[in-house]
């Protein structure tokens, strides 16, 4: 399961087929080199998306 306190860089490491779901919610940076460090909850404040639908889109795309 993927919360928001999770670091990105760890859930495409773990789960690299999330890439898709991320792109299709709005976070283009998984590359980034924040992206290694940051919490999805920070990412999605920085880029103005809502974290708990990004969490929930990507938990949806694991099942």
């Amino acid at each position: 399961m993927i919360t928001k306190d999770m670091i990105i860089g760890d859930v495409i490491n773990e789960h690299p087929e999330l890439v898709r779901a991320f792109f299709a919610n709005g976070m283009m940076c998984i590359g980034c080199p924040a992206s290694q460090g940051e919490s999805i909850e920070a990412a999605a404040q920085v880029h103005g998306l809502d974290s708990d639908q990004l969490v929930a889109a990507l938990n949806e795309a694991l099942a």
